[in-house]
């Protein structure tokens, strides 16, 4: 008898009840509660290119004379942290030969509360560079040829990643003088000794950790600077 009663009152003990884990969109900020130990890593996942995906990349990041196949390609969904403190899902297309490497840098850039703003597909810009960047949108693969030759630029292979683009712009003095500045609407972020949000500097986590896994800064560059820019030879 005495078991019996010690039994009904576990039973009748309030419970907390289980939260169901909802699939989140790329884009959406995700709720704290659901986001756990447990589930964090269904977070961060790395698959070949979803139909759907592809769909929406065929005629801009896809071009109809890309030369690298679809089953090289990686589309990658991660956790980051937005500048509010907000965990956001962020989505990439990256080369099979980076992309668990940036999946891991982004996990742990995402640990340490990392500040990226925006993480979408190039092709809701309609694959236009300056577009994305202006959004202060952080990207991978986009194909193209390097201006005037056939040879693939590292974007175009998948082997590049831009990380807040806006306030880490692509800057170069040409020969006839003429100062370029990508996007055009980021002169203010090239003062590099300026406190400003997203700034990525030599000695930071996110610079640190693409380095540490074998990629090149654009900030080292001598002919030009390409703050946003981290390309695996």
């Amino acid at each position: 008898m005495l078991r019996f009663v010690i039994l009904l009152a576990v039973m009748l003990l309030p419970t907390t009840p289980t939260i169901a884990n909802p699939s989140f969109a790329p884009g959406e900020v995700v709720p704290e509660q659901y986001i756990t130990a447990e589930s964090l890593n269904d977070f961060f996942r790395c698959t070949e290119i979803p139909d759907r995906i592809f769909k929406l990349m065929q005629g801009r990041s896809f071009k109809a004379d890309c030369v690298i196949p679809r089953s090289e390609l990686r589309y990658i969904l991660v956790l980051h942290k937005n500048i509010k403190g907000e965990s956001v899902v962020g989505e990439m297309v990256l080369h099979q030969s980076i992309a668990q490497n940036v999946l891991s840098i982004l996990k742990e850039l995402y640990m340490a509360s990392y500040p990226i703003e925006r993480m979408r597909l190039i092709d809701y810009y309609e694959a236009n560079d300056e577009q994305s960047m202006r959004a202060n949108n952080s990207s991978g693969f986009n194909f193209r040829f390097v201006s005037h030759t056939t040879k693939v630029s590292v974007h175009g292979r998948g082997t590049a990643v831009d990380i807040n683009p806006l306030y880490n712009p692509y800057y170069k003095v040409l020969k006839d003088g003429r100062k370029v500045v990508e996007p055009a609407n980021a002169t203010a972020y090239l003062k590099r000794g300026k406190a400003f949000p997203y700034k990525i500097m030599k000695d930071d986590l996110c610079c640190r950790l693409f380095k540490k896994h074998g990629f090149a800064w654009g900030g080292d560059w001598k002919s030009c600077k390409d703050y946003q820019h981290f390309e695996k030879p």
